[in-house]
């Protein structure tokens, strides 16, 4: 039995590699083809009746880390110097205005139609309000430079806004000036200990000798997560915040206490550990999605009272994300069909409390949002497909190749 489990995992993994490398040329999205690997693994263990154990507990904790690794390989890969501003200015609009239009009209309109609190039903849409960059990152790798770094900037920045807004609403039990006093002294607490811990993280990076380097340090990457998250702190900033350093070591060289991290060392390893995060982002992402396809149930799929829902969800996440990309003057296409729900949707229902839950968000509207917003990025992807000036030249592609490893 251990066999076969292991011999099940290797061949779904090695599927889920030829699902990523053949996205490239048919533009499908691997998110897609793993969720319909996972959901084809369940039907097969049930025409067999093979029953394994348990595995609900499992995706909370791969969603968890996954959301760390991904996080941490799209900061990795960003620039951050004065010519980027404009970029990152429009791309935090675009990622914090839509989820607030978009949570109080939803809130809004479940508070109408089941008269709760507006409180509860704003911590139950906030999970369908945030751009999942689990699946946005990995689909945009073929765009051009530009469309690439705007959506790692988006849906970083959404899952960072998504995870302290709902903490925030949840959390508190009144919302008043002193809780919004409390949630600035957390920003201030979790951005100070970013900085001391980056500083401690680069400073053991540049020393370390071992041949084991990399694995201690994801681990306490992940463990400052873990205890922030303990203490309600948004770790996801430090997430950010510590990718950010990392990835722009030439833009810090110029500081001269930047010396005391031996650069010339930290930027060797520096792009080691980019590639040891990407091939652990890979199989995390992919167990993930795996999982929960295999966990989907065909009723909750095509459960027809929330489907209306779904799409009314979803052409409202498209009509709001057309205003505000309008508004911040950057082309619709392709960008307006990239913003799917995933990982971080299914992070943030699964922590709404028991108390504060309601019926009519449930599982199914959740599942069928997140499909309906992949197959709507998918079939857009899919359209432009015919406008090669929107995809990276395989000569830019080689470029940045090159440029990852020098």
């Amino acid at each position: 039995m251990d066999i076969a489990i292991i011999i099940t995992i290797s061949l779904l993994l090695l599927l889920a590699y030829l699902f990523d490398v053949s996205s490239k040329l048919t533009k499908i999205p691997s998110v897609i083809l793993l969720l319909m690997l996972g959901f084809a693994v369940k039907q097969a263990t049930d025409f067999f009746s093979i029953y394994p154990p348990d595995l609900n507990p499992l995706l909370p904790i791969l969603g968890t880390v996954g959301l760390i690794l991904i996080v941490l390989e799209g900061s990795l890969e960003l620039e951050l110097n004065k010519s980027k501003l404009p970029l990152v200015r429009k791309s935090s609009i675009s990622a914090f205005a839509p989820m607030i239009v978009l949570a109080f009209l939803f809130a809004f309109v479940l508070q109408y139609f089941t008269q709760v609190p507006f409180k509860m039903a704003l911590v139950n849409v906030i999970p369908l309000c945030v751009i999942s960059s689990a699946i946005a990152i990995p689909s945009v790798k073929n765009l051009t430079v530009f469309n690439r770094e705007f959506t790692i900037y988006e849906s970083s920045l959404s899952d960072i806004f998504g995870v302290l807004f709902f903490n925030f609403i949840a959390l508190n039990a009144v919302i008043n000036v002193d809780s919004f006093g409390l949630f600035a002294l957390e920003l201030v607490l979790i951005i100070a200990i970013s900085f001391v811990s980056v500083l401690g993280l680069s400073f053991l990076l540049s020393r370390l000798e071992h041949h084991v380097t990399f694995t201690p340090i994801v681990i306490i990457v992940i463990l400052i997560y873990a205890v922030s998250k303990v203490y309600h702190l948004p770790g996801l900033v430090f997430i950010l915040v510590f990718g950010l350093f990392l990835g722009n070591l030439d833009e810090l060289k110029r500081f001269k206490w930047i010396e005391k991290l031996r650069p010339e060392k930290l930027d060797v390893e520096v792009k080691k550990f980019k590639e040891v995060t990407i091939e652990a982002t890979f199989i995390v992402r992919s167990l993930f999605f795996l999982l929960f396809g295999y966990l989907l149930e065909a009723s909750e799929i095509i459960n027809l009272e929330t489907i209306p829902w779904a799409l009314a969800i979803v052409a409202s996440i498209l009509l709001v994300r057309w205003i505000v990309l309008k508004l911040v003057k950057i082309p619709a296409t392709p960008l307006l069909y990239i913003a799917p729900r995933g990982l971080i949707t299914v992070l943030l229902f699964l922590a709404i409390m028991p108390e504060q839950s309601m019926t009519m968000i449930n599982k199914s509207l959740v599942v069928q949002t997140i499909v309906l917003s992949v197959l709507v990025m998918m079939f857009g992807l899919l359209t432009i497909r015919n406008h090669p000036e929107l995809f990276a030249t395989e000569a830019q592609n080689a470029e940045l190749i090159g440029e990852e490893s020098d």
